[in-house]
C-alpha cells in the first residue's frame, strides 16, 4: 500500500495516509531528536511520497516541534491546506501556574491559542486530549471542544491516553448533546505493549473512532537495533525509554520478531509496523524519525505483507495478560456458541 492510498479515520469523511509522521523528534530540547533542518528534510520526504497526516503536542521539545511546523507552513502556504495537522493539549506550558494545562475550559482554549500562534495557522484539523484529567468534569471538556469546533478554529476531536470508560462515556454525552463527536483514538500500542486489546480497541471500534497507535516500535527497542548485551540508548535522552525493556521476556520477543523478518527478507521494524497495522481498528500508526532514512525505511513496512503464520507467531510470542471480564467472557462466549460459527468464527464443542 503507498502512502498515497488514503483511509478516513474514524466515521468521519478525514481521509490521512496509512502512517501518520510523528513529530515528537522534531527539536534537540531533550536531549535527542532533528533540527529544524532535519526536520524539514524529513516533512519534505514524508508529504512528497504523498503522506498528509502529521501529529505533534505543544509538550513536544518544549513547544519547538510545534513551531518548526510552523515555519515549514510558513514558507509555502498552500501546503497548509493540503496536510492534515494534528496536535495536543494537556501538558502544562507554565509550570507553577495551575490554570496553565489539563482539560478545562480557561486551559483548553488558551493551549489552542498558544498551538495556533506556534503552528503559524489559523486551524488545528485534529485537536486531541493528550491525556485525561482527573479534576475536570468531562462536560466542560467536551462543551470547550465544541466551541473550538464551532468558531472553526479545530476541524475534529480526538481522545489519547484517556481509560476506556471515560471516552466511551465522553462520546455518548457529545451525541446526546449534539456536540463535535470524538472521531479518533490514539494509544501506545506495539508487540510490548498489547493490553489495550482488552477494552480500548473494543471501545474504539464499537464507538466509531479510528485508533493511531503511538510508539509502534516502543522508543526503537523494535527497530532490530537492540538485543541481549546492547539495551542500552543510542542517546542519554532515550536511555529510561530503552532500558525498561531489559528481560527475557523482550528479548524472546525480539528473537521471534528478527526469524519472521530473516524469512520474509525484511527488517525487524518493518515487521513490527506491519504487525500494528494489520490489527483490527487500526487506522495510521504514528511513526517517528529522527533522521531521513529512519523515516524511508520505515515507510517501506507499506510494501510488507505479514503471512497469516507470520502474525499468529508474533502473537503467540507477544500475547498480553489481560484485565478481568477479558479472558472469562471468551470462554464464556465459547459456551454460549459451542459447535456454532457465527460471523466467521468457529466455536469448539462445549465441556462435558
Amino acid at each position: 500500500m503507498p502512502l498515497n492510498h488514503y483511509v478516513t479515520l474514524g466515521r468521519s469523511g478525514l481521509r490521512v495516509s496509512p502512517f501518520c509522521l510523528g513529530a515528537m523528534t522534531f527539536g534537540e530540547e531533550w536531549g535527542f531528536g532533528s533540527d529544524a533542518r532535519g526536520a524539514t528534510e524529513i516533512l519534505d520526504h514524508y508529504v512528497g511520497a504523498g503522506g498528509n497526516f502529521i501529529d505533534t503536542a505543544n509538550l513536544y521539545t518544549k513547544g519547538h516541534a510545534e513551531s518548526i511546523l510552523g515555519e515549514y507552513f510558513a514558507r509555502d502556504p498552500g501546503r497548509r491546506e493540503r496536510l492534515v495537522l494534528a496536535t495536543k493539549f494537556s501538558a502544562n506550558m507554565t509550570p507553577g501556574d495551575p490554570n496553565g494545562g489539563g482539560a478545562s475550559r480557561k486551559a483548553i482554549i488558551a493551549a489552542c491559542e498558544a498551538s495556533l500562534r506556534r503552528l503559524h495557522t489559523d486551524y488545528i484539523d485534529l485537536y486531541w486530549q493528550h491525556w485525561e484529567d482527573p479534576f475536570t468534569p468531562l462536560e466542560e471538556t467536551l462543551h470547550a471542544l465544541d466551541t473550538l469546533v464551532s468558531a472553526g478554529k479545530v476541524r475534529y476531536l480526538g481522545f489519547s491516553d484517556t481509560h476506556a470508560w471515560k471516552v466511551a462515556t465522553a462520546q455518548v454525552h457529545a451525541h446526546f448533546r449534539g456536540w463535535a463527536p470524538l472521531i479518533a483514538l490514539q494509544v501506545e500500542y506495539s508487540l510490548l505493549e498489547r493490553t489495550v486489546e482488552g477494552e480500548l480497541i473494543p471501545m474504539a471500534q464499537a464507538m466509531g473512532l479510528g485508533v493511531t497507535p503511538w510508539g509502534p516500535l516502543r522508543s526503537g527497542v523494535l527497530s532490530g537495533k537492540y538485543s541481549r548485551g546492547n539495551m542500552t540508548a543510542a542517546s542519554k535522552g532515550r536511555a529510561a525509554a530503552i532500558s525498561r525493556n531489559e528481560s527475557e521476556f523482550v528479548y524472546g520477543v525480539l528473537d521471534v520478531l528478527a526469524a519472521v523478518a530473516a524469512r520474509r527478507g525484511s527488517t525487524p521494524a518493518r515487521v513490527a509496523l506491519a504487525w500494528v497495522r494489520s490489527r483490527p481498528g487500526v487506522v495510521a500508526p504514528i511513526i517517528g524519525a529522527r533522521t531521513l532514512d529512519q523515516l524511508k525505511d520505515n515507510l517501506k513496512a507499506l510494501e510488507l505483507q505479514l503471512a497469516p503464520e507470520d502474525i499468529a507467531e508474533l502473537d503467540r510470542a507477544t500475547q498480553p495478560r489481560l484485565n478481568f471480564p477479558t479472558e472469562f467472557l471468551k470462554a464464556a462466549t465459547a459456551q454460549t456458541y459451542a459447535d456454532l460459527t457465527v460471523n466467521g468464527v468457529r466455536f469448539g464443542a462445549a465441556p462435558r
